[in-house]
């Protein structure tokens, strides 16, 4: 296995710079995604915040939609921040009528929560797994959706701790995807990514051991 794991970013829109960056901070060699070929020489990829009704419109403009509802199913690693969660939850409310997902989370989340309501706002969240000794995550919510409802088989990483979203939840993993309502991004803190790059790495372990076994090849779907 190589310990430098390739991650993409998806770059159709919302902050793909930021994220490569962080990525790149964390261990991992980051490269964009606009193609499929591009995706499909990716060991796992981010989809970042934007509009996601706007990225599912581009994700089937650049016919990526399909490609990578495929991978994910397959067992591709993925992390979603603010839009990437709405796109990788199995349902959403307050979306646009032909909106898509790309689905893999058993969730229900809600497009816009923080909207008018609460507008853009930042606070200091313990993150299951990822905070450690080394204090709480600056999220910052723009815009942001918030999970309404989570399956058995979520795992609940953070919940907002004060203001009228208190209790909501803002941080989720299932198998090797993972979301975020917040923008780890775009504060500096790496460490969100870190915990990405390490889930990537343990996925490379794990075929790495399939392969040798000879119960896989390197083109061949990957199991949950």
């Amino acid at each position: 296995m190589r310990d430098e794991p390739v991650i993409g970013v998806l770059a159709l829109q919302g902050d793909v710079r930021e994220h490569v960056a962080a990525l790149t901070a964390g261990g991992a060699r980051a490269v964009t995604v606009r193609r499929e070929g591009e995706l499909d020489a990716v060991d796992g990829l981010v989809l970042p915040g934007g509009e996601s009704t706007t990225i599912d419109r581009l994700l089937r403009a650049f016919e990526l939609h399909g490609p990578l509802r495929e991978r994910i199913a397959q067992g591709l690693p993925v992390y979603g921040s603010c839009a990437g969660m709405i796109l990788l939850a199995d349902r959403v409310l307050d979306g646009a009528a032909d909106q898509r997902t790309l689905g893999g989370l058993d969730v229900t989340v809600r497009r816009n929560a923080f909207g008018r309501q609460v507008q853009s706002w930042e606070e200091d969240l313990p993150v299951e797994g990822v905070t450690g000794d080394g204090g709480p995550v600056r999220a910052v919510f723009i815009r942001a959706p918030w999970v309404e409802e989570a399956g058995e088989g979520v795992r609940v990483l953070a919940r907002v701790g004060s203001g009228p979203a208190a209790g909501r939840i803002v941080a989720v993993r299932s198998g090797d995807l993972l979301a975020t309502s917040f923008h780890p991004e775009i504060t500096g803190d790496d460490r969100v990514h870190r915990y990405f790059v390490e889930l990537v790495r343990d996925r490379l372990r794990g075929r790495g051991h399939e392969e040798r076994r000879g119960l896989g090849s390197a083109g061949s779907p990957r199991g949950s």
